[in-house]
């Protein structure tokens, strides 16, 4: 009998939500670690032990998709009990980062991502479930992931493009450092806040005067070139999964702009052309890949932009007027427990992150303190501005981290970017 540990009170779990799932899977389970030994007498000890048995209903009884990623992933789930999330996370995210100093092949780096995130997305499965990691925890932890996975993905590209010789590396062993290459994450991202099962938003910069290059000319094409690699590695389908679903929609003027901008015009577009919701989109943007250093410069140029000491409040009605657009076009007018998208409805996660923005637009240009990324940090700082009650702001975050919680147990139904609660959708 093997000594089953578990680094969470096994009472926490949620009960299945569909008892043919859980029975099926179990079965499954077992059957799948039957040419393993090790992993033999390990499904039988957890389908046998009272407490093992209640942490595989949970799993299967709610969730094809950790089911499944269960099955593929036993000896990491052993190591998972014995040693916890914390140091099992930390674990994972130093092999990715140790990937970046290797001159990998193309299929290494998009398998060994693929396989990372799979067990990336079981660890925080059960952390969030067993109640190990608050919200904050969580999509902390996917946000590090997301950061560490865009940096492998650049590192492996730009190593390519020197390889082809479009560039020269200032450093081979992490080709991200002074490239004057540098990926922006937008939105959640950006705000270290992303979603279980989410789109990763980016924008794509580089600075001409800190390229390495004989090419000057040619370095728009090589950039983009090196972008689409990026999103290939990350994007695409295969046998092993993806990575991340990849949006550069963000980027200034996406319908005639390249995927790689240049910094000058990007920031000339921002000063002369900019729009009041991609002000909006700025609060959350961070480096997070590539040359930071050209993103924090960046940042610093179009500060003046985003934070505005003097703010017509008709622009805050331009804001305003996009969540009426998404109540339009989405629904959510009326509230119901079926059915209702939690994130575009009324009451829902975007009108609580909207009204942050929009407050941190009319008083963060005055208020430096206003100015942080994450949705729960500008709450409190509101309240302790004196721009909202303690009891609005509790509320609201309140609400914040119970929706985000939902949304995340949705997500982990299927793998799935589901906003919505339909019937029959019980157990966690």
């Amino acid at each position: 009998m093997l000594n089953l540990t578990f680094p969470f009170d096994p009472q926490h779990l949620p009960g299945p939500g569909h008892i043919a799932w859980a029975e099926s899977g179990i079965q499954r389970f077992q059957e799948s670690s039957q040419s393993d030994p090790e992993q033999a007498a390990f499904a039988e000890n957890l389908s046998t032990d009272s407490d093992g048995r209640r942490l595989l209903e949970a799993v299967y009884g709610n969730s094809p998709f950790l089911g499944r990623c269960f099955e593929q992933e036993s000896a990491f789930v052993q190591d998972f009990l014995a040693r916890g999330a914390d140091a099992v996370f930390a674990d994972l995210i130093a092999a990715v980062e140790a990937e970046i100093g290797q001159d990998s092949s193309e299929a290494h780096v998009m398998s060994f991502l693929r396989r990372s995130r799979q067990r990336v997305a079981l660890l925080v499965g059960l952390a969030d479930m067993a109640g190990i990691w608050p919200i904050g925890a969580v999509t902390l932890a996917l946000s590090k992931f997301a950061d560490s996975a865009v940096r492998l993905a650049v590192s492996h590209m730009l190593r390519s493009a020197a390889a082809r010789g479009g560039l020269e590396l200032a450093d081979s062993r992490d080709p991200n450092r002074d490239s004057g290459f540098v990926i922006l994450g937008m939105g959640k991202l950006g705000a270290r806040e992303l979603n279980y099962s989410s789109d990763i938003d980016i924008i794509v910069l580089y600075d001409p005067q800190k390229v390495k290059t004989d090419e000057p000319i040619g370095l728009s094409q090589v950039f983009v070139r090196i972008t689409r690699g990026i999103v290939k590695i990350l994007n695409e389908r295969t046998a092993d999964g993806y990575v991340f679903r990849t949006d550069l929609r963000l980027r200034p003027d996406p319908s005639s702009t390249p995927l790689a901008i240049s910094m000058e015009a990007a920031l000339d577009y921002y000063e002369s052309m900019g729009q009041n919701w991609e002000r909006a989109a700025m609060i959350k943007a961070r480096p997070i890949a590539g040359d930071v250093t050209v993103g924090d410069d960046f940042l610093q140029h179009i500060r003046p932009y985003i934070w505005r000491k003097h703010l017509d409040f008709a622009a805050i009605q331009d804001i305003h007027s996009i969540k009426r657009q998404i109540t339009a076009h989405r629904g959510g007018g009326v509230v119901a427990v079926n059915g209702h998208n939690i994130k575009l409805g009324r009451g829902g996660i975007r009108e609580i992150e909207f009204f942050a923005q929009t407050q941190q637009l009319i008083w963060g240009g005055r208020e430096p303190d206003l100015r942080a990324p994450e949705t729960r940090r500008t709450l409190q700082g509101l309240c302790d501005a004196g721009r909202i009650t303690q009891d609005v702001a509790t509320g609201m975050t309140t609400a914040y981290e119970y929706l985000r919680k939902v949304e995340h147990r949705l997500q982990m139904i299927d793998d799935e970017q589901t906003p919505d609660t339909p019937e029959g959708r019980r157990g966690y």
